[in-house]
């Protein structure tokens, strides 16, 4: 939603929060199909035509959280970056941070995932936004001699299909206790492939 059309008021904005946080549960676990806008306002606790005031449709809301598994996600990474980390030290923590979000809200990647079916607009921008970010990273890193030459949108997609498959793999199937294992593991394998 534009930051124009939000809620003016803090109740408001507090309901809207609630219908999302809400429709989370209710995709994550039954998927797009079997979700229904009465269990997501039973859950949120609210009348159906409260959530109409927020959201037109249940495939307004889907698309929403995918839009805010991306923003959530990239925050998470960031906040994770130490500002003077080289870009292999980044690779590493940039991992672990995701690795770690992917275990604590499983519903909303599991959303994401979703939306190459349900909307794949949706998903194709969710991944490109990540990628052309992550290319100019990868470029800056190549020019300030971090990594060695190579094609930073490949690597870009690359590195994301692997944090893709280790999150489902681990985060959502495996043991969260494991994470911090397997990102030494997975980054092993980053570190020899991109080190100059």
């Amino acid at each position: 939603m534009p930051k124009g059309d939000l809620p003016k008021t803090r109740r408001g904005r507090a309901r809207r929060e609630q219908i999302l946080r809400a429709a989370e549960e209710v995709f994550g676990e039954a998927g797009f199909a079997a979700a229904s806008i009465s269990e997501i306002t039973r859950r949120a606790e609210t009348a159906q035509g409260t959530l109409y005031i927020y959201f037109k449709s249940k495939e307004e809301i889907f698309r929403e959280l995918v839009v805010e598994m991306g923003h959530l996600t990239r925050t998470v990474v960031t906040r994770a970056l130490d500002p003077g980390a080289t870009r292999l030290e980044a690779e590493r923590a940039g991992l672990a941070a995701f690795l770690h979000f992917v275990a604590e809200r499983p519903a909303l990647y599991r959303i994401v995932e979703e939306a190459r079916f349900v909307d794949p607009a949706a998903y194709r921008d969710y991944f490109t936004t990540f990628a052309k970010a992550y290319e100019a990273r990868l470029k800056k890193a190549q020019a300030d001699g971090e990594v060695r030459p190579g094609d930073a949108e490949v690597r870009a997609w690359a590195l994301m299909g692997m944090a893709k498959a280790l999150g489902e793999r681990y985060a959502l199937w495996g043991d969260p206790a494991e994470i911090d294992g397997v990102v030494d593991e997975a980054f092993a394998l980053v570190r020899e492939g991109l080190a100059p």
